[in-house]
């Protein structure tokens, strides 16, 4: 399974923990909820699913609603099929979660995981943020030394690109600072205590950790740091 597929299924088993939903749905939430799948397509996500439910994972029914009753004998279409997560899907999400090995700090892994904090345990999280801090931490050394090594060689354009690149992993890390303080403090992002909010959201399935209607996101997406 290919690192990108390995996310993309996460980040689905994530979502359907929360409700069934059918593949227009997954996709929005896909594209919406994490952006680092906005370029994934139908024709990437289907196959996903079938994976999926032939291992055991999903299951495939028929729409319910009145509009997905009407959607074959008016228009010739077959009604929209739900997927929905199984125990063994659950169960395997929840081993996902468990996880913190290198995969789980690069930029698009990690910002699917982050989204999923939520649901994830609060020892994880901070080995994951942590691992995550340490990986642009060496990333912004050698970016350093790079730019020390080739600045009098480098136009203005490339030299301010070069800088951009490093101002937006050096903000990174000041928010991964900042969560891994409050992580360490006993709070959540909105400051509850441990084991409060956080912990009854889990239980619920409420959000899956994604932001909530009317919450404005983080305002530094992990995933755009430069490379």
């Amino acid at each position: 399974m290919g690192r990108r597929s390995g996310i993309l299924e996460f980040a689905v088993l994530g979502l359907l923990r929360e409700s069934p939903m059918h593949g227009y749905e997954l996709r929005k939430r896909l594209n919406t909820s994490l952006g680092v799948f906005r370029a994934f397509s139908y024709g990437t996500l289907y196959p996903c699913l079938k994976t999926l439910v032939t291992s055991g994972w999903l299951t495939e029914e028929p729409g319910h609603t009145t509009e997905d009753a009407l959607a074959a004998p008016l228009a010739g279409r077959r009604a929209k099929i739900v997927y929905r997560l199984t125990a063994e899907g659950k169960e395997h999400f929840e081993e996902l979660l468990s996880q913190t090995g290198p995969d789980a700090y690069d930029d698009e892994h990690f910002a699917a995981r982050f989204a999923f904090f939520g649901q994830t345990s609060r020892d994880v999280r901070m080995r994951v943020l942590e691992g995550r801090r340490s990986r642009l931490e060496e990333r912004l050394e050698k970016m350093r030394a790079s730019l020390a090594r080739t600045r009098e060689r480098l136009d203005d354009y490339t030299l301010e690109l070069q800088r951009h690149g490093m101002e937006s992993v050096e903000r990174e890390v000041r928010w991964l600072n900042e969560l891994i303080e409050s992580e360490r403090a006993g709070r959540d992002l909105k400051g509850s205590a441990a084991g409060g909010t956080a912990q009854q959201d889990t239980t619920n399935g409420a959000t899956g950790g994604l932001p909530r209607s009317g919450e404005p996101s983080r305002p530094d997406t992990p995933g755009d740091t430069a490379t």
